[in-house]
């Protein structure tokens, strides 16, 4: 639809002189998401990929584990007041008979972002209503020099960047370092749901032989939509929370933050990174 980026008039200031020209920047626009006609969850999104931003959503909500439960995914017409399609309302409808855990249009759930849950009670809750279990056998072994390459790579593939700079991304590698899928969002959680939901739709669910790196600092929220899709190993080019670490000891993910150059700091599941020896 031509929506992923936008023109907007900038007045630029460079060495004292002064110009105005257009400038490129990323679109925001919200998303509506819809479980069997009912609004579940608004999110603020780049438009693009909406349908597997939605089914990944619900993967992280612990309401899909398998392609199979999803009937369709369809935008809802006329949200506009002439009854044009503004395509920032998706519904989701499962096929009949998929259990369906509380949701509420509040989301008074775990995978509310900072705020509803915390501390324990979301650790808990990743735990019992995660489908997939961290468990890749055998365990997936990646190098420093493998994790070192990973964000230029990311970054080369980031298109959209490029032309704005104003985009989070998150990208799915195997343990062997081949880029599998990239996504670019406004949000970081945005882009890691657009990932799962493709591999939803694919067939690919669970991960467990995936790293996902994400260009941002590593949360609670990102870690447990990790989790959830049963990946093993998440790095992030920045810190993590402290919840995000307790959320990866609880459940056996790997996870490595500041991942800069040859430099990382690896604060749980350090049994999956071939460390040197000393």
């Amino acid at each position: 639809m031509g929506r992923v980026t936008a023109r907007r008039r900038v007045v630029r200031i460079r060495g004292g002189a002064v110009t105005a020209r257009p400038d490129t920047l990323v679109a925001e626009e919200p998303l509506e998401i819809r479980l069997d006609g009912k609004p579940l969850a608004i999110t603020m999104r780049t438009p693009g990929d909406d349908f597997a931003l939605a089914a990944g959503f619900l993967v992280s909500e612990g309401v899909l584990g398998d392609g199979a439960e999803v009937a369709n995914i369809v935008y809802c017409a006329g949200a506009r007041e002439d009854g044009s399609n503004t395509y920032n309302v998706v519904d989701v409808r499962l096929v009949p008979g998929t259990p369906v855990p509380d949701i509420t249009l509040e989301r008074n759930v775990y995978t509310t972002s900072s705020c509803g849950l915390c501390g324990k009670a979301s650790l808990d809750a990743v735990r019992t209503q995660a489908r997939f279990p961290v468990l890749d056998e055998p365990p997936v072994r990646v190098t420093p020099e493998l994790l070192a390459s990973l964000p230029v790579r990311l970054r080369e593939a980031q298109q959209v960047f490029d032309k704005t700079g104003g985009l989070h991304a998150a990208a799915l590698f195997s343990d062997t370092g081949e880029l599998i899928d990239v996504r670019e969002d406004v949000g970081r959680h945005n882009a890691v749901d657009k990932l799962v939901g493709r591999a939803l739709t694919e067939g690919r669910l669970p991960l467990s032989r995936s790293i996902l790196l994400v260009s941002g600092r590593a949360s609670f929220e990102l870690a447990q939509k990790a989790v959830m899709a049963g990946i093993p190993f998440l790095a992030a080019v920045s810190a993590p929370s402290s919840l995000a670490v307790d959320l990866a000891a609880e459940t056996g993910l790997t996870l490595v933050g500041f991942l800069r150059g040859s430099d990382m700091n690896v604060y749980a599941g350090e049994e999956r990174v071939v460390l040197p020896r000393t």
